[in-house]
């Protein structure tokens, strides 16, 4: 039996590794990146737009180093580049997390095919194909961590956004499978689920009052959450604390998912 007495917060402790964080050049990603780089990791960053000074700027404050990589996740080349681009810059992937992502809101009766291949691509298989590269990286340096962002909307649904709703529901799934067959590798596979932030992918929700007010009255704690409340989950996921949780999900989202 392990000694009680060898815990120390030095569990938490990210010194040394190297975290990929896909579109963490913006929203909640960038909190996610920040936490790492506060926790002592250096970090990979795929992203999709240019704006990158600002997620570079929090991440050299804390001393730590990041390499970026521009493409789109939804071509499995530039999937193939990022792996073999951090490997080239860090010799190896210790983290990574599959939070990119994309949406699109319409009615369901009008509801675009391109919009919803679209956001299929980043939300789901990309989480996939993204993982699966990565993993069999890990599998042969002996282990690592891997986090799928998962929603709210990874367990009920909400109109105007189908392929949103499925892709989450899908990203849960991709979880538990990845769980089960990483596992032997020393992986670890989870998935954190936000409830309602505050993003610039939300806002166009958090604008509209009539659901913004809606969505308030259903959470416990009556508001809707920021990036600091999602800064210590990530932390836990990736760090030693977490080592036998394998094919779970922590929902941060104040209570949502558990009134009607």
């Amino acid at each position: 039996m392990a000694d009680i007495r060898e815990f120390s917060l030095d569990y938490f402790s990210l010194k040394g590794k190297v975290a990929m964080v896909t579109g963490a050049n913006q929203g909640l990603g960038m909190a996610y990146a920040t936490a790492f780089a506060k926790a002592g990791a250096d970090l990979f960053i795929p992203h999709y737009t240019d704006d990158v000074a600002e997620v570079k700027s929090l991440v050299e404050a804390e001393g730590r180093r990041v390499e970026f990589l521009r493409g789109d996740l939804a071509d499995k080349g530039y999937i193939d580049a990022i792996v073999k681009t951090c490997l080239d810059k860090y010799g190896k992937i210790d983290i990574l997390v599959n939070n990119a992502g994309t949406n699109h809101f319409e009615d369901i009766m009008t509801f675009p095919d391109e919009e919803y291949r679209r956001v299929m691509d980043i939300q789901l298989n990309a989480t996939y194909y993204m993982g699966h590269e990565v993993g069999k990286v890990m599998a042969k340096s002996g282990g690592g961590k891997i986090i799928n962002i998962g929603s709210a909307l990874s367990f009920t649904a909400d109109a105007t956004c189908p392929p949103y709703v499925i892709a989450k529901h899908g990203v849960i799934g991709i979880t538990r499978y990845f769980a089960s067959d990483f596992g032997k590798y020393n992986i670890q596979v989870n998935a954190l689920c936000p409830g309602f932030f505050y993003s610039e992918m939300n806002a166009a929700i958090s604008d509209n009052k009539e659901f913004y007010d809606k969505i308030t009255n259903r959470i416990p704690l009556g508001r809707w959450g920021t990036s600091h409340d999602l800064m210590g989950a990530i932390v836990f996921l990736a760090s030693r604390a977490s080592d036998y949780m394998n094919g779970w999900y922590i929902s941060v989202d104040g209570g949502f998912a558990t009134t009607l």
